[in-house]
């Protein structure tokens, strides 16, 4: 499957998260799977692109014309996109995914994963969004989100539509076991034996 990793492009940030990022992107493809990405070189983006593709993975990577102008673009992925901003920078790394895996990051990170979690909790998508979160990075968002919840500005939903995890094998066990398997339609199958 297409998974699209959420991550930090913050150059000040601890070792530890770079080592995440690796483990993810070493992981992905040791599983079989194609990474969706930013599209990006620095950081965690970077970390996490080089490792899949160090392991054997391929990866998609889409990216605003104005960080390529700035040049960190990734021009080893197998798929770069460049967009025109932002907003459809994140449409289609939306369209291109069949799950998605937030790691560690700053608000960049906090507004895809927001713009996702809302989105599958209107019932937008139903594809998996797992957390990976080993230090306790988003504790305090875990503690707002149930504050809300208790002043009546969300719903049960919103706890159901995310998975909160510790460990890169338990981030891909709760990835995995979400995707729905893509069945085939009676014409595909009729093509395939007629």
């Amino acid at each position: 499957m297409n998974i699209c990793v959420y991550c930090a492009s913050s150059l000040n940030i601890d070792q530890k998260y770079l080592d995440l990022a690796g483990n993810v992107g070493a992981e992905l493809a040791k599983r079989g799977h194609t990474l969706v990405s930013g599209g990006a070189t620095v950081s965690c983006m970077g970390a996490v692109t080089s490792a899949a593709r160090a392991a054997g993975g391929r990866t998609i990577g889409v990216i605003p014309q104005v960080l390529v102008d700035i040049e960190v673009a990734d021009d080893d992925s197998d798929e770069l996109i460049v967009t025109d901003g932002m907003r459809e920078r994140k449409g289609i790394m939306d369209a291109r995914s069949d799950a998605f895996l937030v790691l560690p990051g700053g608000i960049g990170t906090l507004e895809e994963l927001f713009e996702i979690w809302t989105a599958r909790v209107l019932g937008i998508h139903d594809r998996p969004l797992v957390v990976l979160d080993p230090w306790g990075l988003y504790e305090p968002l875990k503690k707002l989100m149930s504050h809300l919840y208790d002043e009546g500005f969300t719903r049960a939903a919103v706890f159901d539509a995310i998975s909160w995890t510790t460990t890169v094998d338990e981030a891909f066990a709760h990835l995995e076991a979400r995707v729905q398997p893509v069945r085939p339609s009676v014409t595909e199958l009729g093509e395939a034996v007629g």
